[in-house]
């Protein structure tokens, strides 16, 4: 009967780690920098596990530069002030983000500027505390 509980509870333990592993680490990301990146938005792919802003943007030799930035998840984000109809092709916006260690662009939000000035983290605790409007609010 020992031996019966024993391993229920191992079976257990196991179904409820196997979740957590197939979520992706975010040591990709080089959190002790901060890149901005000023740009049109491409698209805006509102889906889980995460959300992506896809960003052209005017490198340092002229050349536009494709970034894409990851998000928290549309539920996580909604409660910082996001909905799924925030950012539109051909929008203007001002990225903070944690870089990608590998140099590529892209990285892990931080803040969003929009072009009326209002402010967007990475959903609630992760950036802005709630969303502002206008510059200096």
């Amino acid at each position: 009967m020992a031996r019966k509980l024993a391993a229920f509870l191992v079976a257990s333990l196991a179904l409820l780690v196997l979740p957590l592993s197939a979520h992706h680490s975010f040591v990709m990301f080089d959190t002790a920098q901060q890149t901005t990146v000023k740009g049109t938005v491409t698209s805006f792919e509102w889906t889980n596990p995460h959300t992506y802003i896809e960003v052209d943007a005017p490198g340092a030799d002229g050349k536009v530069k494709h970034w894409s930035v990851e998000l928290g998840s549309p539920s996580i984000l909604n409660q910082g002030g996001w909905k799924h109809s925030t950012l539109k092709s051909g929008m203007n916006v001002t990225l903070v983000i944690n870089p990608l260690k590998n140099g590529d662009p892209g990285g892990l939000l931080v803040t969003c500027t929009l072009e009326d000035g209002q402010v967007l983290g990475n959903g609630p605790g992760r950036g802005p505390a709630n969303a502002t409007k206008g510059k200096g609010k």
